[in-house]
């Protein structure tokens, strides 16, 4: 969507808004910052890669503050930077996570801890810091990128699915406690996307198993039946979708972006 195609009100109404982008620097994140600042809002973008986070960040024109999600003192000052350059936020995207692959019997501890920590407390603690702020000003979008792991399981990957359904959990009772409040609370749960991640996945799966990248490929969207990945900006024209004033009905709902998978 262009501002050429917005009515005068509705860029008005993302002018107003303040959005938090987690994870914004590459993939769905940037896709999504891209179309919120496109739209008209004021973006921050969060992020641990500090180099790739300012770059993005600058061809967006857009803020950026390098915030390890996963540690609640880094999220506190990160948000009250973001208050301060920014103003309010009114739209918070929790975009930011993390995937390794490891059969359930040899995960270490320190692998389950550490996918919960980023995936599902990173998205506890970003929230936490803006919900009093949404409540007491009666708006506020919560958009949290939940994946089709959220909906189903997926072998190798049990702590990422294990927090991506915490993920939906929190959503839905969010939704629930916000719904008189002007907040509301939604997943959107793409499956396997066109980002560096998969990249990342499909370089594993050539390396244990042998296959060539368009075999490997093929068995990742198998379980697309449009077979084809997803595009990280279809996932961002749903977030956009999430955040514009007609969807204030759309509360507590898991929306999937995956090609009928689910």
């Amino acid at each position: 969507m262009t501002n050429g195609e917005m009515t005068g009100d509705l860029m008005a109404y993302y002018s107003r808004q303040h959005a938090v982008v987690t994870g914004g620097a590459s993939g769905i994140g940037a896709a999504i910052a891209a179309l919120l600042a496109e739209a008209g809002m004021c973006v921050t973008l969060m992020g641990r890669s500090q180099q790739t986070l300012f770059a993005t960040a600058k061809r967006l024109k857009a803020s950026a503050i390098q915030v390890d999600i996963s540690k609640p003192d880094d999220v506190r000052q990160g948000f009250a930077a973001a208050l301060q350059i920014n103003g309010p936020v009114t739209v918070l995207v929790n975009n930011a996570g993390t995937v390794e692959t490891s059969t359930f019997t040899k995960m270490s501890d320190e692998l389950w801890n550490a996918i919960l920590a980023v995936n599902l407390t990173g998205t506890y603690l970003c929230t936490k810091a803006v919900v009093d702020s949404m409540s007491s000003a009666g708006f506020g979008r919560i958009i949290n990128i939940a994946s089709t792991a959220s909906l189903k399981g997926y072998a190798y990957v049990s702590a990422y699915c294990a927090a991506k359904h915490g993920v939906l959990g929190l959503t839905r009772s969010l939704a629930l406690e916000l719904a008189r409040k002007g907040v509301t609370v939604n997943a959107v749960c793409p499956g396997y996307t066109d980002t560096e991640m998969v990249s990342r996945s499909l370089d594993t799966i050539v390396e244990r198993t042998g296959m060539d990248r368009e075999q490997a490929l093929a068995e990742l969207v198998r379980g697309n039946p449009q077979g084809r990945l997803i595009k990280p900006e279809e996932v961002a024209e749903t977030v956009l979708w999430l955040c514009s004033p007609n969807s204030a009905s759309i509360n507590g709902q898991a929306i999937s972006v995956s090609g009928g998978e689910v």
